[in-house]
C-alpha cells in the first residue's frame, strides 16, 4: 500500500473519531502557544442544565485568556465520552473537566489522559477518585441538611409535625440528608418543637410518591411540612398538596421546570420555596479548579486552598466519600417565587 493511500486512510479514521464524538467546538482559535486550552465534556448536548454549565466555564476560563473546547458526547452513554475523551487526549488539552455518565467506565481513558499530562477533573457527577484529581461537588451533606432543616422550622412556624417523602430506603445520598437532618434537629434547640412524625420512601416513582404523600395527609391531619429531598418526590408531593388545597406546605429538593406552577405564597401554592444548585456557578468552580490544577496551583490534595474571584470564595479541598477529594460549591440554591419563572426555562 502506498504512502499515500495510508496517509488517507488516517485522516479519513481521525475525521470519524472526531464525528463520533459529535461537536467539539472551540471558542478561541488564536496560536499563541502559550495559551492553555481547557475542555469540558458534559453528560450531554441539548441538557439545559448542562448549557448552564458550560456556560459558566466558559465564562471564567475566557476572561481568564484561556481556550475552551466544548466536546458534547453523541449520546448520554460512558461509551461517547470516551471517544469525546480519546479525542481531547489526541488534540493535546492541558484539563479535562468531564460530568460523568458512567463513572468508573471512564476510568481507563481518563487515566491515560492524566498519564499524558493532562490535568483532569469531575463536575456534577464524579468521575472515579483513582482517575480524577479532585471534583467540583454541587453541595456538601451538612450544607443541604442544615438548608432544609432551616427551611422546615420557617414554613411550620417553628413547632409542629412534618414529615418526609425520599426516594429509595436504600438510595445512599438520600439517606445521608436525612440522617444529617435528624443529628442537627436533635442538636439544636431551636428545633426543639418540630416533631418528625415519619419518613415515608416513594422509590423515586411518581405514582408511589403520590401514594405515600395521600397516606401522610391521611395518618397526620396536623401535618405541617412534608420535606421531599427528591426531584420525583417533591413533584409527586406538591401535586397531591394543591389538588387537595391542603394546609401542609412543601420544601425539597426539585427542578424548577417541574415545580414552577407550585412555588408562590399563599393558599393556591403548596411549595413556598425549595432547593437545588446553580449550574452555572458550578461550572465556573469547575473552570477554576481546572486552571488551577494547570498553572500548579493545587494538585487535588485535601487541603489546598485556591481563590475563585468571580464567585467571591477561597475554596479547600476536602476528603470526599468515595476516597477522594472533592471542593463543595456552597449552600444550595433556593428557588423562591421571585426567581422561579427565570429558573424554569433553564432545567
Amino acid at each position: 500500500m502506498s504512502k499515500k493511500i495510508i496517509a488517507l486512510l488516517l485522516c479519513v479514521v481521525m475525521a470519524l473519531s472526531i464525528a463520533a464524538c459529535g461537536t467539539t467546538t472551540p471558542t478561541d482559535d488564536g496560536g499563541d502557544d502559550a495559551q492553555k486550552t481547557y475542555a469540558i465534556v458534559p453528560k450531554s448536548a441539548g441538557n439545559p442544565y448542562n448549557e448552564k454549565e458550560v456556560e459558566g466555564f466558559k465564562e471564567i476560563i475566557e476572561a481568564n485568556g484561556g481556550k475552551v473546547v466544548v466536546s458534547y458526547p453523541t449520546e448520554a452513554t460512558a461509551d461517547a465520552q470516551i471517544t469525546c475523551i480519546n479525542s481531547l487526549i489526541s488534540q493535546h488539552v492541558d484539563s479535562i473537566a468531564v460530568a460523568a455518565n458512567d463513572a468508573n467506565a471512564l476510568q481507563a481513558v481518563l487515566t491515560e489522559a492524566m498519564q499524558a499530562g493532562i490535568k483532569v477533573s469531575g463536575l456534577d457527577s464524579a468521575v472515579n477518585k483513582d482517575s480524577r484529581q479532585t471534583f467540583a461537588q454541587q453541595a456538601g451533606i451538612k450544607e443541604v441538611a442544615q438548608a432544609l432543616c432551616d427551611a422546615v422550622l420557617e414554613i411550620a412556624g417553628g413547632e409542629g409535625q412534618w414529615a418526609i417523602v425520599s426516594a429509595s430506603s436504600q438510595a445512599t445520598n438520600q439517606n445521608a440528608w436525612i440522617d444529617a437532618m435528624k443529628d442537627l434537629m436533635a442538636s439544636d434547640d431551636k428545633y426543639a418543637k418540630l416533631e418528625l412524625v415519619d419518613v415515608q420512601y416513594g422509590d423515586d416513582e411518581p405514582i408511589k410518591s403520590t401514594t405515600v404523600t395521600q397516606a401522610l395527609l391521611s395518618n397526620y391531619p396536623d401535618l405541617k411540612v412534608i420535606c421531599a429531598p427528591t426531584t420525583v418526590g417533591i413533584a409527586a408531593a406538591a401535586k397531591v398538596l394543591q389538588d387537595q388545597k391542603s394546609a401542609c406546605k412543601l420544601t425539597g429538593l426539585g427542578l424548577p421546570s417541574e415545580m414552577a406552577a407550585y412555588i408562590g405564597e399563599g393558599d393556591d401554592f403548596s411549595c413556598p420555596y425549595m432547593f437545588l444548585w446553580n449550574p452555572i456557578d458550578l461550572g465556573k468552580l469547575s473552570a477554576y479548579i481546572s486552571m488551577a490544577l494547570v498553572e500548579g496551583k493545587i494538585t487535588g490534595a485535601a487541603g489546598e486552598t485556591f481563590e475563585a474571584k468571580d464567585l467571591g470564595v477561597t475554596y479547600t479541598i476536602v476528603d470526599a466519600a468515595d476516597g477522594g477529594t472533592e471542593v463543595i460549591l456552597g449552600q444550595p440554591f433556593a428557588f423562591t417565587p421571585d426567581n422561579i419563572e427565570e429558573w424554569k426555562v433553564i432545567y
